[in-house]
């Protein structure tokens, strides 16, 4: 933005590489990215989840979540982008197809650009490593 940061978090399925919520906060407190977590876990189930090594994942806040969960903690090593690869991808696509086209004037704009991207992203955008398929059709499959 012209003016301060905004930090983004996005939950995303691995294996449909579906981002599952999301949340932005111009703060890097822990407290968005757990209450985006408590969101996901409402309705979502996983066995093992990854994140980096920033703050926000590392919290007691955020780890006590996850054990509460029985949810096993997987942390990328320090500088290992690789341990992570999906999710940085993610990051790559958000900011080349969204965020670096154009200024932001406020949070508001960017929480609906970004809104309008991880719609498009999740239901329309085809990937090729899931073989041409969106998010959304890999997930609905894995559902049923």
């Amino acid at each position: 933005m012209q003016r301060g940061f905004v930090y983004l978090v996005a939950i995303m399925d691995w294996y449909s590489r579906f981002v599952l919520d999301w949340q932005l906060s111009i703060t890097m407190e822990a407290d968005f990215c757990i209450e985006t977590l408590i969101r996901v876990l409402v309705h979502s189930r996983c066995d093992i989840f990854n994140t980096d090594q920033g703050a926000q994942f590392t919290s007691h806040l955020w780890t006590d979540v996850l054990k509460k969960h029985g949810i096993a903690i997987s942390m990328d090593g320090k500088g290992r982008w690789a341990d992570n690869v999906f999710v940085e991808r993610l990051w790559r696509s958000v900011k080349y197809e969204c965020i670096y086209l154009q200024e932001w004037q406020d949070v508001n704009s960017v929480r609906q650009a970004i809104k309008a991207y991880f719609e498009f992203y999740n239901y329309q955008r085809p990937h090729q490593s899931l073989g041409g398929a969106t998010p959304n059709m890999i997930h609905e499959k894995k559902r049923h």
